[in-house]
């Protein structure tokens, strides 16, 4: 009996061991098999470039890890191979319960591959149409030299942003944008389709309002370097640098000569309708509506603005003028020596303005200030009108009270010196008092004429006078008492002998 059962666990144990055994082998030589493909199928990747390729279109970026792609490749093609030995050793060792979920993942696997591929299969083409897209828009900017004239022009640091090749990168992952609603719907993601197809067709229907409005810059910009070179060459000739030279706009210290200024003004003016056409084509009111706004309200400006400055340069230009005239025939007149008149020895130093010349400075301000009154209300600032006018105003009434307190001044001269030509011991005392009191009344005079506190002047003048008379009555009154006295005594004693001649 013993022998029995001996006999019949022996024959169980025999077969299960040759099962195990031959699932090991299974499960080695599987193994084998599974690294040998992998490292043919990352040799091969290896030796095409193109994982590196796609990996490098991935990381744009300098110094970035590169995606190590035939890595993930070849250990993808490992375990699926060691699925399958996996699912023959389970099932040769007859674990049923282990090898059946394992059959149930690889059907699914096989049941998703053609999805997967087909995914694959699509971002391969969106790949190299992207890439060909992305070549044939960087070798076209280079090639119309579009980064240098760019630099150029807005005067960029050299270590700027590849302008071509950020556009030549955002066309890339355009065409990618594009190819995906395909690549979701053939993984069988629909729920992710319809999302993606609205924002890429949200994004196609911009495009070509962007093409339009870049053309459009592009030849506004085109024609506005053209008319500014026109303008510039044209002013050159008529020897308009020399003029701005004489008037002081160019010159010395300032590197843009005028005929360069005015170019860049009007290449300026070109360039605003080809940005406001830009603007309108791009259809995106949140962004073109503020901006055209302010750009309509600057070319409906232009026509005051370039009027405000003829007024202003026709008056400088006049206001030169008629300080040269005014200049020479004060000159003439020997207005020069009214310093000398009016008791001022002051002589002005070599290389200083002159008399003559600060009224001729003068002049011009003045008609500077009338032309900038009406050039602010030309340009509709009525506010600024009004406060240059009024400032103005006060000018014109700080120049007269110095004309009024020049005259006194030469009046106090005169009355000094006709109370000197008076024989006396106190003739000097009495002719400075005499010129102090006229500067004292002519000082009053000017500043009511600038109108400063006109009431404080007033009675500042009636107090001062007032003090003058009443120390004059004190001194008088108390330094001749005597006198005084002995002469109220001969009145009284004439009126007494009158009285009693006439009751005789």
């Amino acid at each position: 009996m013993f022998d029995q059962i001996i006999d019949q666990l022996l024959t169980l144990t025999g077969d299960n061991l040759i099962n195990l055994l031959i699932g090991l082998g299974i499960l080695v030589g599987g193994w084998i098999i599974a690294r040998i493909v992998a490292f043919v199928v990352r040799r091969v990747l290896k030796r095409t470039n193109l994982d590196n390729r796609f990996a490098g279109t991935l990381t744009e970026e300098d110094g970035a890890p590169r995606l190590q792609i035939e890595r993930w490749i070849s250990t993808g093609v490992f375990w699926l191979i060691m699925l399958f030995v996996l699912i023959a050793f389970f099932q040769t060792v007859q674990l049923t319960a282990v090898s059946a979920p394992l059959s149930t993942l690889l059907d699914e696997l096989l049941l998703a591959a053609p999805n997967l591929l087909g995914a694959v299969l699509i971002l391969f083409i969106a790949w190299i149409i992207g890439s060909l897209a992305k070549l044939l828009v960087s070798r076209a900017l280079r090639m119309t030299r579009f980064e240098e004239r760019l630099g150029e022009q807005a005067e960029l640091e050299e270590d700027r942003v590849d302008v071509s090749e950020s556009l030549a990168t955002g066309v890339f992952w355009l065409v990618f944008l594009l190819f995906l609603p395909a690549v979701l719907s053939a993984l069988g993601m629909q729920g992710l389709v319809a999302p993606v197809q609205a924002v890429a067709s949200d994004i196609l229907s911009v495009v070509p309002n962007i093409i339009g409005a870049v053309v459009l810059l592009a030849v506004g910009w085109f024609i506005a370097r053209i008319v500014r070179q026109i303008v510039t060459n044209l002013l050159a000739a008529t020897n308009i640098d020399s003029l701005g030279e004489r008037v002081g706009v160019t010159g010395e210290g300032r590197t843009q000569p005028l005929s360069k200024i005015i170019g860049s003004v009007v290449y300026i003016l070109v360039l605003i309708p080809a940005v406001i056409a830009a603007l309108n084509s791009l259809e995106i009111d949140a962004i073109s509506g503020p901006a055209i706004t302010m750009l309509t309200t600057v070319v409906n400006g232009i026509p005051a603005f370039f009027g405000a400055a003829v007024i202003l340069g026709v008056a400088y230009f006049a206001g030169r003028l008629v300080a040269g005239l005014v200049s020479n025939l004060l000159t003439g007149i020997g207005f020069n020596n009214l310093p000398k008149v009016l008791g001022l020895e002051v002589e002005p130093a070599e290389g200083q303005a002159t008399l003559s010349e600060m009224v001729g400075y003068i002049v011009v301000v003045a008609v500077m200030m009338l032309a900038a009154v009406e050039a602010a209300n030309l340009l509709g600032f009525d506010i600024l009108a009004v406060m240059i006018a009024d400032f103005t105003g006060f000018g014109l009434q700080a120049l007269l009270a110095l004309v009024i307190f020049a005259i006194g001044l030469y009046l106090a001269n005169i009355t000094r010196s006709v109370v000197l030509s008076a024989a006396g011991l106190q003739a000097t005392f009495a002719a400075n008092l005499s010129r102090i009191a006229v500067l004292v009344f002519v000082g009053a005079l000017a500043l009511q004429q600038l109108g400063i506190a006109g009431d404080i002047v007033n009675l500042a003048f009636g107090i001062l006078l007032g003090a003058i008379g009443i120390a004059t009555a004190l001194a008088f009154g108390l330094g001749s008492r005597e006198i005084a006295g002995r002469q109220v005594e001969r009145w009284l004693t004439s009126m007494q002998g009158s009285t009693s001649t006439d009751k005789q």
